[in-house]
């Protein structure tokens, strides 16, 4: 970083989250398929357990249901690992008197989100804390027009202490008031 720019890089899907809940996802949904299909053939394809005690409708079609899903789930969340999905960065350029927020969506055409913002169209950053069962913390980037850019993924838990900071340091580059909300 120099300073005239301030480039913030974003971690997309490739994360440690994303990879353990794949794994999860699978191996249960394995579990679950197998035991859905012990049930109907009466032979035990698990080695945890013997589920050929289940009667096939309606606890083993549910079970292979479930399986069947959370396969599906584990396979998607593979392709958004594998493409990573939500990667990029956020630029603030003086130089140039731009904010440049670049991420990377699914395969095809228009992979690439490019969102380019002039200073002049900035009113304000938005420091939001929430609070409760689903706690989080980011960084909005309020426009004129009134529209409200999060430069942050949601899933991502920050530090409040850290990610106040640095609003606090991105509102003096930007020049910029900043605004706390805690909900």
């Amino acid at each position: 970083m120099n300073e005239n720019v301030i480039r913030e890089e974003i971690v997309g899907a490739r994360n440690l989250g994303s990879f353990v809940l794949m794994l999860i996802l699978f191996f249960a949904g394995i579990g679950f398929f197998l035991a859905g299909i012990s049930s109907y053939f009466h032979k035990n394809f698990l080695i945890i357990s013997d589920p050929t005690d289940i009667i096939f409708i309606p606890q083993g079609i549910a079970m292979l249901f479930y399986g069947t899903g959370a396969i599906g789930l584990a396979f998607y969340l593979f392709l958004t690992i594998l493409w990573n999905i939500g990667s990029g960065y956020n630029e603030f350029s003086k130089l140039e008197n731009l904010v440049r927020i670049i991420r990377l969506g699914f395969p095809g055409k228009n992979r690439t989100v490019f969102l380019s913002y002039e200073f002049k169209n900035i009113k304000n950053l938005k420091f939001l804390i929430k609070q409760g069962l689903n706690p989080r913390c980011n960084i909005i980037l309020v426009l004129k027009d009134k529209r409200e850019i999060p430069l942050f993924p949601a899933q991502f838990l920050m530090n409040p202490i850290e990610t106040e900071k640095k609003a606090i340091n991105l509102s003096n580059f930007l020049n910029v008031p900043l605004e706390n909300l805690i909900l």
